[in-house]
């Protein structure tokens, strides 16, 4: 973890004026062709949803802005930024919230968060709550357009929240829509478009694979 010196900082303008607002908050959703990961997982046995958990997460950490973190007015880069997911048992309606550590492989991390998934018995596990997490969920039964996460309010919440719905089929590819929740202190319309361009090129990667 690195702390950013503010009067060096290129981005001070732009984090002082956004600094000032009340609400500094803001959410962008798109879609996403996930043809990729569902032809990479399927074969293989392994959750669609934490596949796509762990491409997302290595996404955002291959772009700085979304590895910056406030603490009382000082900004740092975090080394990386590791997966909170909701998930449910099957059979159940309840959800319960797991911390992961993003493992370098995705096929290593789809067994180990199962795996650690199915052993946890409450709802969440505050020791693991930390600043260096990515908020991710899913709601897999509706074609969702966007949706808006809940939050206390606090301006220095940097966690970025990531959300999407069930893969649609037509003309032979799977898509969804996903929705990205940011704080504007650290996070532009800019960034937004590189986390989807990594996120392409890392599912795009899979097909090398299979």
């Amino acid at each position: 973890m690195q702390r950013i010196d503010l009067d060096q900082w290129q981005r001070k303008e732009i984090f002082t004026f956004f600094s000032s607002m009340s609400y500094p908050f803001y959410s962008v959703s798109f879609q996403v062709d996930v043809t990729g990961v569902y032809d990479y997982v399927k074969p293989r046995g392994l959750s669609f949803y934490l596949a796509l958990c762990w491409l997302v997460c290595q996404a955002l950490n291959r772009v700085e802005n979304f590895r910056y973190s406030i603490d009382q007015g000082e900004v740092w880069l975090l080394d990386g930024r590791k997966p909170s997911f909701t998930d449910i048992r099957k059979g159940e309606e309840l959800f319960y919230i797991v911390t992961a550590e993003l493992l370098p492989e995705l096929d290593d991390f789809c067994r180990a968060a199962r795996a650690q998934s199915g052993a946890q018995r409450c709802f969440i596990d505050d020791t693991r709550e930390t600043q260096d997490l990515v908020y991710l969920s899913c709601v897999p039964t509706v074609d969702m357009t966007a949706i808006t996460g809940e939050r206390d309010f606090d301006p220095d919440d940097t966690i970025p929240r990531v959300t999407w719905g069930k893969y649609i089929d037509k003309d032979g590819r799977k898509t969804l829509n996903m929705t990205l929740e940011v704080n504007h202190r650290t996070i532009d319309g800019y960034h937004i478009g590189r986390f989807a361009a990594e996120l392409d090129g890392l599912i795009t990667g899979l097909a090398g694979k299979n």
